[in-house]
């Protein structure tokens, strides 16, 4: 598999999907591995030079210490140099947020599009995030993975029972690999609801999309939590749109959002 060289030496392993037209990086969310967006990233590849990326920490990926964002933000410039220099960026959940902070670093792009960006609203929440990162910072010095998915999945909105099914499931050794990396984009996310300040820095048009309905695996976060995330983000944004999809589940159809993508990225 291909890899780039971030500033500080890391190699970062990515994907080309094919396909001809401007690049599209790929920007993956939490637990991702790089392969959560990849059907998503075959369907935009049938118009768009699609590139898909394990961030640092993550797969091939290297993981050179000590973590920052703005590290994270290098990663995704080296990846875009090697998608011929600007790129079109999709980012999904968290990252949505490092794609957001990516634009407002200066990064060379044009179009944006974000999913289900969980910013954090309200003062409930906001105590909630408060106390996830502290107790997820506790988890992981101490060298407890699986306490780590625990806090993120409560805080996601999992019941008891689901977070039971799924430490029993064949996934759970994946994902504890990838539990350092919460701590990664528990950073992106910041002190948690939109950086309006960055976010004003952002000069290019942004597509900020939720599903119409949500995952039943977060049954815990309040009524229309994405919707009301992604309201404030745009109206923080120069240019910053909103769209719903007819779908279900923070995880969307491919072919659905490819459909939306694909009119945004071509205007």
């Amino acid at each position: 598999m291909p890899h780039v060289t971030s500033a500080d030496g890391t190699a970062i392993g990515y994907d080309r999907l094919g396909g001809e037209g401007p690049a599209v990086v790929l920007v993956g969310g939490g637990l991702d591995d790089g392969t959560e967006n990849l059907p998503l990233g075959r369907h935009l590849a049938e118009s768009f030079a699609l590139v898909s990326y394990r961030r640092r920490g993550r797969g091939d990926s290297g993981d050179t210490g000590p973590y920052a964002v703005r590290r994270e933000v290098e990663d995704l410039a080296a990846v875009i140099d090697a998608a011929g220099g600007r790129a079109h960026l999709f980012g999904a959940s968290s990252g949505g947020a490092l794609a957001l902070e990516a634009a407002a670093a200066g990064l060379p792009v044009d179009r944006i599009a974000v999913h289900e960006v969980p910013y954090l609203l309200g003062d409930h929440m906001l105590a909630a995030w408060r106390a996830y990162k502290a107790d997820l910072a506790a988890a992981l010095d101490a060298g407890d993975r699986d306490g780590a998915l625990r806090l993120f999945m409560r805080l996601a909105g999992s019941t008891d029972d689901d977070i039971a099914a799924a430490g029993a499931a064949p996934v759970w050794p994946a994902l504890r690999a990838l539990a350092p990396t919460l701590r990664y984009d528990a950073a992106c996310l910041g002190e948690g609801p939109p950086p309006t300040a960055r976010l004003a820095a952002v000069t290019r048009p942004v597509l900020l999309t939720t599903g119409v309905t949500a995952d039943a695996r977060s049954a815990g976060l309040p009524a229309g939590f994405f919707a009301a995330a992604a309201d404030a983000a745009a109206h923080a944004l120069p240019h910053g749109r909103r769209a719903t999809l007819d779908v279900a589940g923070h995880v969307p159809d491919p072919a659905a959002l490819g459909s939306l993508l694909t009119g945004f990225y071509t205007g």
